[in-house]
């Protein structure tokens, strides 16, 4: 058996040479192992401490800048570096938002052998109280003071304790101290695994996940809370079928505007829906304007969740169907347009499947692609033989992007027309694009 590889205790002197995808510095070792090192920035001189040290790759963390970068910036969360929540904040949004437009190009050049016509510019929005919705860990740890609520430690199951959070809908980011100290008072503060937050424009939910039931005393403190701040508890004891509302009684009225269109779309609080409300619609206007839908344009809406393109390409007089996994978002999705009085028709199936796939058919003009993370290269034959002459693909991963790109273009006959990154997550490693294929 090989000697056991020892990680060395004391920090060691580096150089950043390059930036890793999730945004961790890249140098090497003296055995030519490369080294990802997590807050450093190409160009730096640092001190760094191993994490953990493999036969072809090793980990570290930066522990004092030597020379900093001249881009680097002070973050704007204290809890920065502890809290794994982001991991781009000493950099600005703007070398952010290249650093993603390297992330997506480098990918489609690389895994999809592919090159956009045409590099889009960057959509971004607000970089600071934009998130609307999030699972928040709690933890009951005594001998840090009690009940913690937050986001995991970077490389950790441990809770970081956060006072307050920016990059959440203040609504709660403001609140984080408040809900600790909540759950805390509670005889089941040790059985509430986290609390899940969704944020509409007017309501706010916040969904407790309890692994043991609250007695009435408990009850009791979960509605004061909801009724001095506003915001509505509901507790989740099993699945999300289990959800009930504790104050209001009557549940939230979980709803948001595509200002655009004039439409209301209403969601469940455990519903996908994007997070960043102002890069939503400008996504959707984006893709409205890509497709550009008119009477007698028939669209195909993919992956279609709850609505959210279907009905603005509806409203702009497109005919649009749109197919879903999720059964209960198909039942949202045909309530939402009943409620704005568009005309869309949906229908469930898994698109991962054979028998979910044959549901997509011919004779469509259009199609737009909404896959989760995995991407939608199964039902990419089907996409193609409905005819569509364009293609619109939002995604939410750049690598199955590039994966599916390469295999639209090479065994499809789609160019790639354009592409381009949007910022639905400042701050965070995660890059969310879109790409625009054509064909003759």
């Amino acid at each position: 058996m090989g000697r056991k590889r020892r990680i060395p205790k004391e920090p060691v002197t580096a150089s950043v040479e390059g930036m890793a995808h999730e945004g961790r510095g890249i140098t090497h070792d003296e055995q030519g192992r490369p080294v990802f090192v997590d807050f450093a920035l190409p160009g730096e001189r640092i001190r760094m401490r191993y994490t953990k040290l493999r036969r072809s790759r090793a980990e570290a963390t930066a522990v004092e800048i030597l020379e900093p970068a001249a881009e680097r910036i002070a973050p704007e969360c204290a809890h920065f570096g502890n809290c794994g929540g982001c991991a781009l904040q000493h950099l600005p949004p703007e070398a952010q938002i290249a650093h993603k437009e390297r992330v997506l190009f480098e990918q489609l050049a690389r895994m999809g052998g592919v090159e956009p016509e045409q590099r889009l510019p960057a959509l971004t929005g607000p970089v600071w109280g934009y998130r609307r919705k999030a699972r928040l860990a709690v933890k009951d740890v005594p001998r840090k003071g009690g009940v913690l609520v937050g986001f995991r430690e970077k490389h950790s199951p441990l809770v970081a304790p956060v006072q307050f959070c920016p990059v959440l809908d203040p609504r709660v980011g403001c609140r984080i101290e408040a809900l600790a100290e909540l759950v805390g008072e509670l005889s089941i503060r040790n059985r509430i695994p986290q609390i899940e937050v969704a944020c509409a424009d007017t309501d706010v939910a916040l969904v407790f996940r309890t692994l043991e039931a609250p007695n009435e005393t408990d009850r009791s403190r979960m509605v004061q809370f909801a009724e001095d701040t506003g915001l509505a508890v509901l507790e989740q004891p099993g699945d999300e079928t289990t959800i009930t509302p504790l104050s209001p009684v009557a549940g939230p009225d979980l709803h948001y505007r595509l200002e655009p269109w004039d439409l209301e779309l209403g969601f469940s609080a455990t519903d996908f829906t994007q997070v960043n409300a102002a890069m939503n619609t400008a996504m959707v206007q984006r893709t409205v304007d890509w497709l550009a839908p008119e009477p007698g344009k028939r669209i195909l809406d993919l992956f279609c969740g709850l609505g959210n393109f279907s009905l603005p390409l509806a409203a702009e007089g497109g005919s649009v169907n749109g197919i879903e996994g999720d059964a209960a978002l198909v039942e949202r999705a045909a309530a939402n347009a009943q409620r704005n009085g568009v005309s869309v028709s949906f229908q469930a199936a898994d698109l991962t499947e054979e028998a979910g796939i044959a549901r997509v058919r011919g004779g469509f003009d259009a199609v737009l692609l909404d896959p989760p993370r995995s991407g939608a290269l199964e039902v990419l034959p089907a996409v193609s033989a409905t005819g569509a002459r364009r293609v619109v693909y939002c995604s939410c991963g750049p690598a199955t992007l590039a994966r599916d790109a390469g295999e639209l273009v090479r065994r499809h006959g789609f160019r790639l027309t354009a592409a381009g990154v949007m910022d639905m997550f400042p701050h965070t490693a995660h890059v969310e694009s879109f790409a625009v294929f054509d064909r003759e």
